[in-house]
C-alpha cells in the first residue's frame, strides 16, 4: 500500500514540474517572440518537444531530461526582457499622470 502512495506522489510531483516547465518554456518564449504569428510557431514546436519525451519512464531517464530542458531555459533566457509599453516598468509607465489636485494646506498660498 506504501508503495503505490508514493508512487502517486512521485507522479503527482513530476507532473507538477513537467508543467511548471512547460509553463516556464512558453513564458520565456514570448520574450524573444513578440508578434503572435511567429510565437505560436514556437510554442507548437515547445509542445512537440514536451510531447516526445512523454513516454519516459525511468527515473535515470527523466532526470536526465529534466535537467536538460532546465539547462535549456537558463542558456535561453533573454538579457532584455520584453515589457508592454504601458505595464510596470514600461517605457510609457505611469507617463503623464495627471496633477495632484488635493494640496497640503500647510507651507502654500
Amino acid at each position: 500500500m506504501s508503495t503505490s502512495v508514493t508512487s502517486t506522489a512521485f507522479k503527482n510531483a513530476h507532473r507538477l514540474h513537467v508543467q511548471s516547465l512547460y509553463k516556464r518554456s512558453l513564458k520565456l518564449s514570448l520574450d524573444w517572440f513578440v508578434q503572435r504569428d511567429q510565437w505560436r510557431q514556437k510554442a507548437l514546436d515547445i509542445r512537440a518537444q514536451f510531447e516526445r519525451n512523454k513516454h519516459i519512464t525511468s527515473p535515470k531517464e527523466l532526470q536526465a531530461v529534466l535537467a536538460k530542458t532546465e539547462q535549456e531555459l537558463e542558456d535561453w533566457a533573454h538579457p532584455g526582457i520584453y515589457r508592454l509599453p504601458l505595464g510596470p516598468e514600461g517605457t510609457k509607465w505611469e507617463r503623464n499622470l495627471p496633477p495632484l489636485m488635493d494640496f497640503p494646506e500647510h507651507g502654500h498660498h
